[in-house]
């Protein structure tokens, strides 16, 4: 086997991120309190689109960023009611006026 160069990452450029986004944040929203390792994915969903609005224009997101970074915190600290209104609060900022 032969390995040239890493494999490249597939990421949505520049506003297609947003519809993404939103859509993982609704899926960690639903799974917040599961069974079976979901806090586990739903905070590591919320980690993801953070840096990801974050890596790509980090002034233009910094208002939901600081939201999820509350989102994930109040997950992470099984307050899942808490955690889901600012997962809605961060969606509705990423939402087209």
């Amino acid at each position: 086997m032969e390995v040239l160069r890493p494999k490249k990452l597939e990421t949505q450029p520049k506003d297609q991120v947003i519809p993404w986004a939103g859509r993982q944040l609704e899926l960690a929203g639903e799974i917040l309190d599961n069974p079976g390792g979901g806090l586990l994915f739903a905070t590591q969903t919320i980690g993801q689109v953070r840096a990801a609005l974050q890596e790509r224009d980090a002034d233009r997101w910094a208002e939901v960023v600081a939201i999820l970074e509350r989102a994930e915190d109040q997950a992470v600290h099984r307050e899942f009611d808490d955690s889901r209104r600012l997962l809605a609060q961060a969606i509705e900022k990423l939402s087209p006026k």
